[in-house]
């Protein structure tokens, strides 16, 4: 018995069910975009955010991860925290993606895609604890930190004022702060007794 809906038998409301054709654009081509920058401005920003993307989208995924399984008497506060910055990477993932399309690129898109590019060193499936958790973040947002910055100052050579401008803004300074909040969970105070060293 056949799935596929028959002509004869269908009506306008009835959707038209497998599809398929050639792509409208290969992965790694630009579409000229009328943005007043050169062919080559635009391929290397492309090239450098779909990287980028591909770190974002990896350290975004571990936030979950360690949303999922932390555990110990820091579980609640570290619980909403991951869920916060996990909410904060998908943004930044969307601002990223959304210039490669802007540039006349594309942006990747699929786990096994993400898989093959990211620089991010990948964590185990197992849990671990919440220091080993937060440690592994500090590790893949300095990673994600470094490229950012690196490709910032490619931009700003290359003219590329826009994608200068959103790395900053949107991706170097909220990972920063991400860093500051786990940072602080890696300080050895006591929790009850104040030490007295004196």
């Amino acid at each position: 018995m056949s799935v596929t809906t028959s002509k004869k038998n269908a009506g306008p409301a009835t959707p038209i069910t497998g599809q398929t054709a050639h792509e409208i654009q290969e992965y790694g081509h630009l579409i000229p975009m009328p943005l007043a920058l050169s062919d080559k401005a635009r391929k290397q920003s492309v090239e450098n955010l779909n990287q980028l993307l591909a770190d974002t989208m990896t350290l975004r995924d571990m936030y979950k991860k360690h949303h999922w399984q932390t555990s110990g008497p820091t579980f609640y506060q570290l619980h909403l925290l991951f869920d916060k910055h996990y909410a904060e990477q998908a943004e930044i993932i969307d601002t990223l993606a959304e210039r490669i399309m802007t540039l006349g690129g594309l942006s990747i898109a699929m786990a096994h895609d993400v898989a093959e590019m990211t620089t991010i060193p990948r964590p185990p499936r197992g849990r671990e604890e919440a220091p080993v958790q937060i440690s592994r973040l500090l590790q893949a947002h300095e990673i994600t930190l470094q490229a950012a910055r690196s490709m910032a100052k490619q931009a700003a050579d290359a003219g590329d004022d826009g994608t200068n401008d959103m790395l900053v803004g949107n991706v170097i300074r909220p990972n920063e702060l991400q860093v500051w909040f786990l940072a602080e969970h890696l300080v050895d105070v006591p929790l009850v007794r104040a030490n007295n060293r004196e």
